[in-house]
């Protein structure tokens, strides 16, 4: 069956809040919700400087509980990554909504860099680097958000921040069903829905990483006794609750697909009729975030071997991260089956599994949708301990890209388990990235982010350069990067984050709609990260980032404070990495 594999719920370290308890927050936020969307831009500024003194005060009790679920040791360098993933991209995205909110002050809208036509006739709009730091630490990053065909310069520019320029609406209470994976997504998506959405916000936590909510309620507590943000507890039952309440007016999930359907149609055989018949159970907006069957399409080029290490490096940590519990994990290597260095690269990944270190299977059902994929594929290859309750990094090469109903292409394993494919494609490479861009759109399930890696000899060719170009054109994806993990635009809170336009409430895929998006656009197609082959400074997803513990808290100081101060340090621990 397409999509993620069955997420079962995990056991409450918090106990569910009550139906009381939910109905008195909702009393609260539904009394305050014109009251936010009077609020003035200095009063907004001023609760998002409260909260970034509030994340800065909790910063460092939050990221040791997150290492604590996710059973990482207390002396790994991996540590770093629960600064990174959590309190860092949390505090940043307060930053920059701050920054537009100052732009609109000073000029009545957004000022991202820059608004361009492209070659094909679409609005461009470039919107990272923005700043110094952006600039030093991401040495040769950009990104740029496409909106949708028809979207002139002139529309996007009058469109963008809605409304802090006059459509305004009396509000209303969004529920925010939070992720368990990571935790910076849950506050991220209530901001975007306060701060774009003009929406108060009631955020359930999920019962993965619930014991993160403390750290919310305290981090945001401007917000909370203000009457504008509430924090609830609970599983399944509790979300259904909230769900069918009268005083929520919209809902936003970050999940599963099949999580959405049964909150949209409901469950068993009654459930599977209702979404046949598109006949919801749900009647009020959804938005959502649901996964993806992530494809790297590895484009055939000079590659030297130092350059096959380090690219076995960057597509295994696409996997590492967070022990694959990601949407966005690298799940399907796509390569030419002709190109000479397939097997070096192929064999590079496995050398870089080999090195990464265990990780604990702290997610609900990872070990038995691991031996989903192992039953199928005993061939399957496997990297760290084995055993009772343990999930080892798991490669399956050579996935026949023919056969049917291919649960490597079509299923989201959602833990340490990822696949590579060979095309069979003339030895032109233009035809070859064709094949492929039409292999990952029609054959591999999700429709939220893809990679292209492709050397930067391979593009002084111009055929292959226009080639590539014609991919990032035709690949249905959300979110597509060059040369990068496709999770890299997700911190990159300037950036959208969705999947790409087209899904439908009976024929979710990815999901529907985007957050993050700090410059407020809408009509946005998908976006597009551009970062160099080598880059001079080790990023900081590489699980080999021997420095992460140290750099984490780093990156975490600086995009709280912005002190250029920070820099240097930074800069140097990268260096070392």
């Amino acid at each position: 069956m397409a999509g993620t594999l069955l997420l079962p719920e995990a056991e409450h370290a918090i106990p569910p809040s009550t139906t009381d308890q939910i109905d008195s927050a909702l009393d609260e936020l539904e009394s305050r919700r014109k009251d936010w969307v009077a609020l003035g831009v200095p009063e907004r500024i001023a609760l998002i400087d409260a909260c970034v003194a509030g994340v800065m005060a909790e910063a460092e009790a939050w990221a040791e509980t997150d290492r604590q679920i996710k059973g990482i040791a207390p002396d790994s360098p991996l540590r770093g990554e629960s600064w990174i993933s959590g309190p860092a991209p949390t505090v940043y995205n307060l930053q920059l909504f701050k920054h537009t909110l100052e732009q609109i002050l000073e000029t009545g809208r957004p000022q991202p860099p820059a608004f361009r036509t492209h070659t094909n006739g679409q609005t461009v709009v470039d919107v990272f680097p923005t700043t110094v730091w952006e600039k030093l630490v991401f040495q040769g990053f950009t990104h740029e958000v496409r909106l949708l065909p028809g979207v002139s310069i002139e529309d996007a520019q009058a469109r963008m921040a809605r409304v802090y320029r006059g459509e305004k609406d009396d509000g209303g209470v969004s529920l925010v069903l939070g992720a368990g994976n990571v935790s910076s997504i849950a506050p991220t998506d209530a901001l975007h829905k306060l701060f774009v959405d003009d929406r108060v916000v009631i955020l359930k936590m999920n019962p993965v990483n619930e014991r993160i909510g403390p750290h919310l309620e305290k981090a945001f507590a401007p917000l909370i006794i203000d009457g504008y943000l509430r924090i609830v507890y609970g599983g399944g039952t509790e979300g259904a609750y909230l769900c069918q309440h009268a005083l929520v007016s919209d809902v936003h999930i970050t999940g599963s697909d099949k999580t959405h359907d049964a909150i949209v149609f409901g469950g068993g055989k009654e459930g599977a009729k209702r979404k046949k018949d598109n006949n919801p159970v749900l009647d009020k907006p959804m938005t959502s975030e649901l996964g993806n069957v992530t494809p790297i399409i590895v484009v055939p080029g000079p590659w030297t071997t130092g350059d096959t290490n380090f690219q076995g490096d960057n597509i295994a940590s696409m996997l590492v991260q967070n022990a694959g519990f990601n949407c966005v994990a690298g799940r399907v290597i796509v390569t030419h089956r002709a190109w000479s260095g397939r097997t070096s690269l192929v064999n590079a990944v496995r050398d870089s599994l080999r090195r990464a270190e265990p990780r604990a299977p702290y997610y609900p059902g990872a070990v038995d949708r691991w031996q989903q994929y192992i039953d199928a594929h005993p061939e399957a290859e496997t990297f760290g301990p084995t055993g009772p309750e343990k999930v080892p990094f798991t490669l399956i090469a050579d996935v026949d890209p023919d056969a049917a109903d291919e649960m490597a292409l079509t299923t989201e394993a959602f833990c340490g388990v990822f696949s590579e494919v060979g095309l069979e494609a003339p030895t032109s490479i233009p035809e070859y990235l064709a094949k492929a861009v039409s292999f990952v759109n029609e054959k591999v399930w999700g429709q939220l982010s893809a990679t292209i890696i492709v050397h930067p000899k391979s593009l002084k060719d111009p055929e292959v350069a226009r080639a590539v170009e014609q991919a990032i054109d035709e690949l249905k994806y959300g979110n597509i990067a060059v040369n990068h993990w496709a999770a890299v635009p997700f911190g990159m809170m300037q950036a959208t984050w969705g999947s790409h336009p087209g899904n439908t409430p009976d024929n979710i895929g990815s999901g529907i709609g985007i957050v993050h998006n700090s410059f407020m656009l809408n009509d946005v197609e998908k976006g597009v990260l551009r970062g160099p082959f080598k880059p001079p400074l080790k990023p900081y997803w590489f699980h080999t980032n021997r420095q992460l513990h140290r750099v984490g808290p780093r990156v975490f100081r600086y995009m709280a404070t912005e002190n250029p101060r920070e820099l240097p340090t930074l800069t140097a621990l990268s260096l070392m990495a």
